[in-house]
């Protein structure tokens, strides 16, 4: 069922639809600052994503607090540890070296597609790629921008998702309509000033912020610019709008919102104890029909005298703070397989590991790290697509040739822990397999062709190096008639 409430692009085009003076296709600066301002929001929840992965957890902040005459006061005399466990950091690395931590591989039926391709590829390209999968796993998406520079050469830009706000169309395409990129840089006084640059499909609109008010940025020479120009210094447009979104996830949101509670369960915990360890170096007393007027006195007494005065039957006692260790131990122990369960980790410890586990244990126990990964490829693929319809548009308009980018075959190769051994084992002892199989599932061949190559050269050599057979070792002429 379509659901009651509107969805962000609706909000969206709601407010160009408030505004008075927005046209039919794009909106005015009013409607641009209202999105801003609607997007602030969304952009703190990003952020968050980003703290945490940089190990600024909420037990950060935590501030204790004690009641004086019924107001409440920062306490600080008492210990505060807010010890961080950076459990986020972990497991997006776990993802991305698992997804990405090879570079992808393309393959082409048209050889001199694939020769372009591969050219174009290089280790900026598969550190881009790591790099949007990382912040599309703290922020829920991030985006790339492909563009010509001024030299004329295909290149593209990686654009933080917190500084971007998409609108797209209402159908079931859901294409990008145009976006808005909103960032702050510092002038010459050293003071913020918010630039605003709206992307459309044929261009780009520039703003700047001016006293509360967006206003044009006339330092570009061209306002609105051309997507990119040719020799002659004619502008033209892509057709379509140059930002593409890497998702996370169906829902575009962080992973960090399916374990962040687990998260600060445990650091709260560990911090607990530290302080309550901190605290235990502090004797705690008893006092029994003390007979003087208040404890500033009967510390100065014990300190000074090291004695105090009791009444009848008075006295005191003292007392340590203790931890239930076992019980904090089980609590934290749980807390640490969940998250591992909920953030769809792996548990490297040797306890779960073992020493030698089959390759049947070890894919189980990457289970839950690949229905993640197969999520986030799932939204790769796609948008991978899209930067290559770009890249191929820009090779037919440089006169390179016409290609089609969904002929483009992308295989994601996986960073998997392998019993070497069992893997060799296996595929040295299928036999009705082909060579060339059973190097692709040989753990320590990462190039096929090239492995093939060097066999054929290694057996060409050996058969050169051996000398030529005698007629006696061949078995002589066949037809050679027989001597009684």
């Amino acid at each position: 069922m379509y659901p009651v409430t509107p969805t962000h692009t609706e909000e969206l085009l709601k407010i160009i639809q408030d505004s008075a003076e927005t046209s039919d296709k794009l909106p005015d600066t009013t409607a641009i600052q209202k999105m801003i301002d609607k997007h602030a929001g969304e952009r703190d929840e990003m952020l968050e994503g980003v703290a945490y992965y940089l190990n600024q957890a909420d037990i950060k902040k935590r501030i204790r607090y004690f009641y004086k005459h019924g107001v409440k006061v920062v306490d600080t005399d008492k210990p505060n540890n807010r010890i961080s466990h950076n459990w986020h950091k972990l497991l997006v690395q776990q993802k991305v070296q698992y997804l990405l931590g090879k570079p992808i591989t393309f393959n082409a039926e048209e050889e001199r597609f694939l020769e372009v391709v591969n050219d174009f590829i290089d280790e900026a390209f598969d550190d881009c790629m790591q790099e949007l999968l990382k912040n599309a796993s703290n922020k829920g998406k991030e985006w790339l921008h492909p563009f010509v520079d001024e030299e004329g050469n295909f290149d593209y830009l990686r654009i933080p998702a917190e500084e971007v706000i998409p609108v797209y169309d209402s159908t079931k395409k859901r294409s990008l309509l145009y976006a808005i990129r909103y960032y702050d840089v510092k002038n010459i006084d050293d003071e913020l000033t918010r630039k605003v640059e709206l992307y459309t499909d044929e261009q780009i609109f520039y703003y700047v912020e001016h006293e509360g008010a967006l206003i044009q940025d006339f330092d570009y020479k061209n306002n609105p610019e051309s997507h990119f120009y040719d020799t002659k210094g004619k502008g033209y447009g892509w057709g379509k709008v140059p930002l593409i979104e890497f998702k996370n996830n169906e829902e575009g949101v962080s992973d960090l919102i399916f374990y962040k509670d687990l998260i600060d369960a445990y650091n709260g915990n560990i911090s607990n104890n530290a302080n309550t360890f901190d605290e235990m170096q502090d004797i705690i007393y008893e006092l029994i029909n003390y007979s003087g007027e208040d404890l500033a006195e009967f510390m100065t007494n014990l300190r000074h005298y090291k004695a105090v005065a009791v009444g009848e039957g008075g006295g005191f006692n003292m007392k340590t703070a203790e931890i239930p260790m076992d019980s904090s131990n089980t609590h934290l122990d749980r807390l640490e397989e969940n998250i591992y369960r909920f953030g769809q980790g792996v548990n490297n410890n040797p306890d779960k590991v073992g020493n030698s586990p089959t390759n049947v244990a070890i894919k189980n126990l990457y289970s839950l790290l690949d229905l993640k990964a197969n999520e986030a490829e799932r939204k790769f693929r796609p948008a991978l697509s899209a930067f290559f319809w770009f890249f191929t548009e820009y090779l037919k308009m440089t006169g390179q040739g016409e290609y089609d980018p969904t002929l483009l075959q992308m295989t994601f190769n996986r960073s998997r822990m392998t019993n070497e051994l069992e893997q060799v084992q296996m595929a040295n002892q299928s036999t009705d397999l082909s060579r060339e199989t059973r190097l692709a599932n040989h753990p320590w061949v990462e190039d096929v062709e090239a492995e093939l190559k060097r066999i054929e050269a290694e057996e060409a050599e050996y058969s050169n190096s051996m000398p030529p057979l005698t007629e006696i070792e061949t078995g002589g002429d066949e037809d050679e008639p027989k001597r009684d």
